[in-house]
């Protein structure tokens, strides 16, 4: 159907619009990401949609044409890639259904609303603009793993699609007002709360302030206009720049709340009415102990990257709640949360996934703020930072990535684990104490006796690794902690400058 594709062509020659540019790192763990058009074409970009249309064919093997949810973020290239993704996708037969501009929740939505099993959401969410991708799924609500992405890698990578008959497109109007609807049909909020919404100029701000005005929420909107040059900072929750422009306007307005939204909309940060940025798995803490007051023996599910005090706080032990650490990434978080059953999962990037009544299991920024309202109005008139107040202090680091090759990040972070298990069998100290434990689902997280723990794993969305550490003790440990993993990392030229570092 198409030629095959390379993983090099000069921009500048004929070829370059006859073959498909296909870089095979763009194939992530759990999604797909490629600078465009530098590392992916537009006719690399059919290809993809070929042969997902044919992985398809083999996922959806109900003897009935596969069906689709496709729509895109707002970037100045994302239609015309979401266009060449169709285009594939037709060819290979499969029933498309765009829904147009969405937030990628408002694609998994529309796979219930619709009634269709998969999903192809064009988007490079809080990536720089020149980056682009897909996050795709054939089971609502997960999305594809490491399994389904080396089937797609494959199928694509060796051009070994099918052409077939029976594809076809519909245009879907009207979904992110249905979107919009479903989120904001509901009893409005009693207590009164005054909320900037920030979006970074990214797709949010077409969707945050409608729906969380339309329960009651006084929306005072912070770079709600689309603009895909992102002229302030990228819309990132994790971004310090962003955190700090919510925080600002969040004192100028003496606001009760500020909620930052990322690029297509699926995490959410929060600072509270005193300015301060509270890490989004402190905030996923404070939810679960909201919920746990709600629901006998609630269980919940945090990635390896997030604080101890889920396993530790004093509040959900109280409450019977149980929670247990597994693989960070959305796609791992989402599928775990759902096969478990767990009431809510919560990664540290701001990714909550909220199985029902809360959720349908996907990841929702606008229903994380939604469940942080209803959290407050729980909470007999305290403030938002009387509730961060409330959680035990601990010491905890922003997330930091070392610069580190995708061809190579992960036989380091293999090395790095071996090194820490060599520490344990042999009995030596970390920070001058004894290793308490490691856990090893992705990376390896490696606390000591007194519950300072450090985290090393491979970044799954772009070249580098991410270190986190925590203490329950001390700053001074924490430092300890992660000049112990630093002096690690420095040991392998492999590894390269952080992106930022305590």
């Amino acid at each position: 159907m198409f030629p095959p594709p390379k993983d090099q062509i000069d921009i500048t020659a004929p070829e370059f619009e006859t073959t498909p540019l296909v870089k095979p790192t763009g194939f992530r763990e759990y999604d797909a990401r490629w600078l465009f058009p530098q590392e992916i074409n537009l006719m690399g970009i059919q290809a993809l949609g070929f042969g997902l249309g044919n992985v398809l064919q083999e996922l959806l093997d109900t003897g009935k044409t596969p069906a689709i949810v496709v729509g895109h973020d707002y970037r100045s290239y994302s239609q015309s890639i979401k266009l060449a993704l169709i285009n594939g996708l037709i060819s290979a037969g499969v029933e498309v259904h765009d829904i147009g501009l969405a937030l990628s929740p408002t694609a998994y939505f529309a796979q219930f609303d619709l009634d269709i099993p998969a999903v192809a959401m064009v988007t490079a969410s809080h990536n720089e603009n020149g980056w682009t991708g897909v996050k795709m799924g054939a089971a609502r609500p997960l999305t594809f793993g490491p399994d389904e992405m080396n089937k797609l890698r494959d199928m694509v990578l060796t051009n070994k699609g099918v052409a077939r008959d029976g594809g076809s497109y519909r245009f879907v109007p009207g979904m992110a007002e249905r979107y919009k609807a479903d989120l904001s049909t509901r009893a409005p909020l009693s207590r009164k709360i005054k909320a900037v919404v920030g979006c970074g100029n990214g797709t949010a701000g077409a969707f945050a302030p409608d729906v969380l005005s339309a329960i009651g929420v006084e929306v005072i909107p912070l770079h709600c206009d689309l603009d895909h040059s992102f002229p302030n900072h990228n819309p990132n929750p994790e971004d310090m720049a962003m955190l700090h422009a919510l925080r600002d306007t969040v004192l100028a307005h003496q606001a009760d709340i500020g909620f930052a939204f990322d690029g297509d909309g699926d995490r959410c940060g929060v600072v509270d009415n005193e300015g301060v940025e509270i890490f989004a798995d402190k905030m996923g803490v404070l939810v679960a102990r909201d919920l746990a007051g709600k629901h006998e023996n609630a269980v919940f599910v945090a990635d390896v990257k997030s604080t101890g005090l889920f396993a530790t706080d004093p509040d959900l032990q109280a409450a019977g709640a149980t929670t247990h650490y597994w693989k960070t990434g959305h796609s791992y978080m989402k599928r775990h949360t759902v096969e478990t059953g767990a009431l809510a999962g919560f990664e540290k990037s701001g990714h909550y996934f909220f199985n029902p009544p809360v959720g349908r299991g996907y990841d929702d920024g606008i229903v994380t703020a939604i469940a942080i309202c209803d959290m407050l109005e729980n909470a007999e008139g305290r403030s938002m930072a009387d509730l961060r107040n409330a959680l035990p202090q601990v010491f905890s680091s922003p997330t930091m990535s070392p610069y580190c090759a995708d061809t190579e990040k992960y036989e380091v972070v293999d090395r790095v684990v071996a090194h820490f298990e060599a520490m344990a069998a042999q009995g030596e100290e970390l920070i001058g104490q004894k290793i308490r434990d490691l856990v090893t689902v992705n990376g390896v997280r490696v606390t000591v006796e007194d519950g300072t723990w450090g985290l090393v794993r491979a970044s799954s969305n772009k070249p580098g690794l991410v270190v986190v550490v925590e203490s329950p003790v001390s700053d001074e440990n924490m430092h300890a902690m992660f000049a112990a993993i630093d002096g690690l990392l420095s040991s392998f030229e492999e590894v390269g400058e952080y992106d930022q570092k305590l």
